[in-house]
């Protein structure tokens, strides 16, 4: 998610909160009606069936190349569900919605058939979202400043994305579980990355494929990604989205595609020129075809999915799809009735509503089922686990994850958190649910970087809760402080970067963001502390201070590949991608985000230290699954995780409370399960030191594998013999 800047939210028009034969909004449970939502192609047209319930009449609007209008009035309502037949509604036609209705909006009643809408469920959209007075459903002006309390009588169609039929995919094209890579949690490699951004500037891909799905299964990304050791590509939002009123007054985009317009349709902008033109259903095949390629070379596809809010942004906003066919169903609202947002983005869904919960699921179902995508990454999940009283683990929506049958077996990450009340919340969604850990990011970033800072101002050893050898060893160890034994160590998603945020590059480079690009006063984006520029501010050509900083980003990248849990990578992170110090770029669609694939001599030095890094995740089963012994129940596990200090003793309680101490040795023990082990040696201070490697039965001798420091030892060091730790550096050693 971006940042935002900080906006007050616009007042909700006055007026009455009732009037005589009005029927108040209904917001109970109600069984699901037997008229699946969206368009069913049958006869000679299609059933149709929307969600509209406290409006007075749903027409169904077939529009043709001229741009008039087939207007059909849904007949029939169940349980606030319209439906009926439409004639002449078939395949790749393009149609939208006009609802009738009451005017009220401080009751969430914005009924405006002025304005067409689009379906939530259509599959394939048309055009684009223009800034216009006319796509807003209230009164506005050219500055598009008005009044909320006056319906807008100019009609949107020719100004807003039109919905788009598309035919059931035949059986033969549609995934079957055999095509699926299923690669077990214990051996997930995560790579986050942008469609658009991972190969528009890579010179491999034909230039007419370069930022497209096409792009994704190019023989030279999926060479780049396997060759990694990546097993599973999370791509940045792909359902089709739109961007905010503020960003279009700027000349600027939602490059990352947090602001959702169609839940169920692939983004067109980024299919080729040539199925973008030849329509909806070209830009779907593109896209299932870079799917079906993925899974050939074996990579999981995860889609990071936003149903938290919607484009139509505050109450001020759009008026395009959800806010007209049923805003007081949809839209979160406080017990006064107000607008209630925990998401930062102007709206948020309702999901203490049942209606909205289907919605959400029927859409992670389409997904799979229709693309044969392998699992999602839930963005700001807190809000969809709000039910009337605030979160909670037993939430409707996440017990229907963990139980419905076509969900059931992929990947479901969250981002465990949103804005509102009460809405941190890492650690406490339920399994099958994994967690992005920020946890792990913080106090890895802490024990690096800011430490090192304070380190080398001069202030000493940090001390206190979240700092020195303790919280690293519990980030290292998998989070037990934060994820409950009965879930499992890989439960926690570690990373030390992602989209938002410093790339790793900048991570090392910058202590302050320069957004300056997105114009906003640099305001936006986050103002954490948790970098550190190693003595200057950015660009350099300070040998030292290069030096330096490679050695932070090797270190960051070795504790993120060895640490109990699963791997996430950013995109680019791997060859030390730099976004010039913007730690917020969500709307920079240019060279600032694109991954520049040109790569220096130390980048490529970089690229082989990652390579060899997760080579040895997955040539020793023991980092994969430290805590994790197959068969056994969770009491009986043992520790597989050794802690020592640099005389090669074991740690004491007292050491560990010493916050001088920035030497450790962790012992990933793979004896007991007949495997070899692994020792992590961790020096986090500024000098050098001698470390005793610890004596254990079984492991004579130690075999070096990778130092974050230049090191040319080949030989294997015994067990009980000292070796020497350059200062600010990371080492590991396998017994065989």
């Amino acid at each position: 998610m971006p940042v935002p800047t900080p906006v007050p939210p616009s007042a909700p028009a006055s007026g009455p909160t009732s009037a005589p034969g009005h029927r108040e909004p209904l917001h109970r449970p109600a069984p699901t009606p037997s008229h699946p939502l969206g368009v069913t192609l049958t006869g000679d047209g299609a059933d149709v069936a929307v969600l509209a319930a406290h409006a007075d009449a749903v027409e169904v609007c077939v529009i043709g190349e001229d741009g008039s209008e087939q207007r059909t009035a849904l007949p029939d309502v169940d349980l606030g569900v319209w439906h009926g037949h439409v004639s002449g509604l078939v395949a790749g036609s393009r149609y939208g919605l006009r609802v009738h209705g009451r005017w009220e909006p401080e009751r969430g009643l914005r009924h405006n058939p002025a304005k067409l809408l689009l379906d939530p469920y259509a599959r394939g959209i048309s055009g684009e979202v223009q800034l216009r007075p006319e796509v807003f459903g209230h009164a506005v002006d050219a500055d598009l400043v008005g009044d909320l309390a006056v319906p807008d009588p100019r009609d949107s169609a020719p100004h807003v994305a039109h919905g788009v039929v598309l035919e059931d995919l035949p059986e033969r094209l549609r995934p079957t579980a055999a095509e699926r890579p299923r690669v077990p949690w214990s051996e997930t490699v995560v790579y986050e990355a942008h469609v658009r951004g991972l190969t528009r500037r890579l010179g491999a891909v034909p230039e007419e494929q370069r930022g497209t799905y096409a792009a994704l299964a190019h023989p030279a990304v999926l060479e780049h990604l396997t060759s990694l050791g990546v097993t599973s590509l999370e791509l940045l939002p792909v359902h089709a989205s739109t961007s905010e009123v503020h960003l279009r007054r700027r000349g600027l985009v939602n490059y990352w595609g947090y602001n959702t317009l169609a839940f169920n349709a692939p983004h067109p902008g980024y299919a080729t020129a040539a199925a973008r033109a030849a329509g909806p259903a070209a830009v779907r095949e593109e896209f299932r075809r870079a799917v079906q390629g993925l899974h050939a070379a074996g990579i999981e596809v995860l889609l990071d999915v936003v149903y938290n809010h919607t484009c139509e942004e505050g109450p001020d906003g759009p008026h395009l799809s959800l806010r007209g066919l049923d805003e007081s169903t949809y839209y979160l609202r406080d017990a006064g009735g107000r607008p209630f947002d925990v998401t930062g983005c102007g709206n948020s869904l309702d999901f203490a509503e049942h209606r909205v919960v289907q919605f959400a699921l029927d859409s992670l179902r389409y997904w799979v089922s229709e693309y044969g995508v392998d699992g999602f990454r839930f963005d700001l999940m807190t809000t969809l686990a709000r039910g009337r009283d605030g979160f909670t683990p037993d939430h409707p929506f996440l017990v229907a994850l963990a139980a419905d049958p076509v969900l059931a077996g992929t990947k479901l990450v969250a981002e465990p958190w949103d804005v509102g009340p009460y809405g941190w919340r890492t650690g406490q969604f339920p399994a099958p649910v994994h967690e992005w850990n920020d946890r792990f990011r913080d106090g890895v970033r802490r024990f690096w970087l800011t430490d090192g800072r304070q380190m080398a101002l001069g202030g000493g050893a940090p001390g206190g809760p979240g700092r020195g050898l303790r919280e690293f060893a519990t980030r290292f160890a998998g989070s037990a402080d934060t994820f409950d034994v009965q879930r499992g160590r890989l439960t926690s998603v570690n990373f030390v970067t992602a989209h938002d945020g410093f790339t790793l590059a900048d991570l090392v480079s910058y202590d302050h963001k320069h957004n300056e690009a997105n114009g906003e006063g640099n305001r936006d984006g986050s103002d954490s502390d948790t970098s550190w520029n190693h003595g200057v501010e950015g660009a350099t050509e300070d040998a030292g201070v290069l030096a330096a900083r490679r050695r932070s980003i090797r270190n960051l990248l070795g504790t993120l590949v060895l640490s109990t849990g699963v791997p996430m990578l950013t995109a680019g992170d791997e060859f030390g991608r730099t976004q010039g110090g913007n730690n917020n770029a969500y709307c920079l669609d240019d060279e600032t985000s694109w991954v520049d694939w040109e790569l220096a001599g130390w980048q490529r030095e970089l690229l082989e230290d990652v390579r060899e890094l997760l080579g040895l995740r997955q040539r020793y089963p023991v980092l994969r699954e430290a805590g994790v012994r197959r068969g056994h129940p969770v009491r009986e596990q043992r520790q597989d995780l050794l802690w020592f200090s640099e005389d090669g003793a074991p740690m004491t309680v007292e050491r560990w409370h010493e916050a001088e101490r920035r030497i450790l040795q962790v012992l990933v023990d793979g004896r007991e399960r007949g495997e070899a082990s692994v020792l992590v040696l961790v020096n986090g201070g500024d000098r050098q030191r001698d470390v005793v490697l610890p004596e254990q039965d079984g492991l004579p001798r130690w075999f070096p594998r990778w130092s974050s420091a230049p090191d040319r030892r080949r030989r294997p060091t015994a067990a009980g013999r000292a070796l020497r730790m350059a200062p600010w550096s990371l080492r590991v050693l396998t017994s065989a």
